[in-house]
């Protein structure tokens, strides 16, 4: 490619941000397993190199794509109580993940210091230490409602490509697992309104 056809490339009509976009909406129609520069250089009808030259590497992109995700959470009319402030962005953050196919797994494999993540870990850190939190108490905290939400929203989106084939119930056995057994009902529950509600709770009682 010459620097011309280069530069045509990288003229108004391609940024990264459009590169995101572009890579967020190939997220929702193939997953994130499918997601390549490639997919989205072709989708944009540049070269590959001409992707990267706006975002640099893959990991890059998914950082990106990350916080655009982090960024769909709005964070004005917040409760002015602390707890219902935090509850409310924890489950706005949720909704943002669970908006886009496979958008925990996505958000869960980087670790970006972007503008709209550092927006929203300002609002919830700043939530729990307008509680009373120690700045130790408030980080991990923070952390625990976030590792917590990710992780039930993966198994939420997963779950209905997944299915239910019975092999925890027959795994499971009153002589061999005991407690387990007891619970089983409850561990194969698929309710995530009501299992987030209940580790929001927990979380911030403990906190």
């Amino acid at each position: 490619m010459t620097k011309k056809q280069a530069d045509a490339e990288r003229g108004p009509r391609l940024d990264a941000g459009a590169v995101v976009r572009t890579a967020l909406e190939l997220l929702d129609e193939n997953g994130l397993d499918a997601l390549s520069t490639r997919a989205v250089a072709d989708r944009l009808g540049v070269r590959m190199n001409t992707v990267l030259w706006h975002v640099k590497t893959k990991a890059r992109l998914l950082e990106l794509m990350a916080d655009a995700v982090v960024g769909q959470a709005p964070l004005d009319r917040l409760p002015d109580a602390w707890d219902d402030r935090a509850r409310e962005l924890v489950r706005r953050y949720r909704h943002a993940l669970l908006a886009r196919r496979d958008g925990a797994a996505l958000v869960t494999g980087t670790y970006p210091a972007e503008p709209h993540t550092l927006r929203f870990a300002e609002a919830l850190v700043g939530a729990l230490l307008d509680g009373g939190m120690t700045e130790r108490e408030a980080a991990w905290t923070m952390w625990a409602l976030v590792y917590f939400t990710l992780g039930l929203a993966q198994e939420e989106q997963s779950a209905a490509a997944r299915p239910r084939d019975g092999s925890l119930a027959r795994a499971v056995s009153a002589d061999t697992h005991p407690a387990l057994y007891r619970t089983l009902a409850h561990l194969g529950a698929e309710s995530f309104d009501a299992r987030f509600e209940f580790g929001l709770d927990a979380i911030l009682a403990r906190g």
